[in-house]
């Protein structure tokens, strides 16, 4: 009997973390907490504490310090209070880099752990045009793509996975891109900014990225998938070295 599939609609919230060394033994913790650690915070609709690959990246051997939480919130409100919390405070303050974001959904299809994503409301999408303060980020695309793979495909997609992942790295107008899992080999997520849609596109229908979606569909590689389009409002943090704007992240 099938699970029935919930749709749910609101504010996205991501968080990358790359621990100091000091800490990851307290960050094994919290990934093997997962959502369990969160369970009592307001408004959450969803949750995910992510693993990642070697330096952030998408390979096969694992980073003992880089994490990442995806997260869904009822309101905007909701959402801010979480950015402010001091779950959140002890990921910034334990981490030698750190990434926010505060994001809205433009588009989704698929699902992930048996949820939808529905567009974020317009009446939200206009309370967050309030207070974006930098309106180059206003324009950035984030893509969110994130797969079940079926047990008996693992060795397959893998052929496909490296070469895609090292094309994305390179690829024009790519700002930040993470690799993240709730799961080693078989449950994957990619995380992605881009400058604007015509980039992301250029790299996902060309080379090594549309040759691995290709062979995932035709071959059905999946047990379930979910890619997701948004729009960074505000973000704020360092990731690789590079500075993401020094805004409040909470102005309502």
């Amino acid at each position: 009997m099938q699970t029935p599939v919930s749709t749910i609609s609101g504010v996205v919230v991501v968080i990358l973390v790359d621990l100091l060394k000091k800490y990851r033994s307290w960050g094994w913790i919290k990934l093997a907490q997962g959502a369990a650690g969160f369970r009592q915070t307001p408004g959450l609709l969803f949750m995910k504490v992510m693993g990642s690959g070697h330096e952030g990246g998408f390979g096969l051997r694992p980073s003992a310090s880089h994490q990442g939480l995806v997260c869904m919130f009822e309101t905007l409100e909701t959402a801010q209070a979480f950015l402010e919390s001091e779950s959140l405070f002890q990921y910034k303050e334990n981490s030698k880099e750190y990434w926010a974001g505060l994001l809205t959904v433009d588009s989704s299809r698929g699902q992930w752990s048996g949820q939808t994503w529905a567009a974020t409301p317009q009446d939200m999408v206009e309370n967050f045009k309030s207070l974006a303060l930098n309106q180059q980020q206003n324009n950035w695309l984030v893509t969110l793509t994130r797969a079940s793979i079926k047990p008996t495909s693992t060795i397959a997609f893998w052929r496909y996975a490296p070469a895609a992942q090292a094309d994305l790295h390179q690829a024009a107008g790519c700002l930040l891109a993470m690799g993240l899992g709730e799961a080693p080999l078989v449950r994957q997520c990619t995380f992605s900014i881009w400058k604007d849609t015509e980039s992301m596109l250029n790299y996902a229908k060309r080379g090594a990225h549309q040759q691995a979606i290709q062979a995932a569909y035709k071959n059905e590689f999946f047990s379930e998938s979910m890619f997701a389009r948004m729009r960074v409002l505000v973000s704020s943090g360092v990731w690789a070295g590079v500075e993401y704007g020094q805004e409040k992240l909470s102005h309502v």
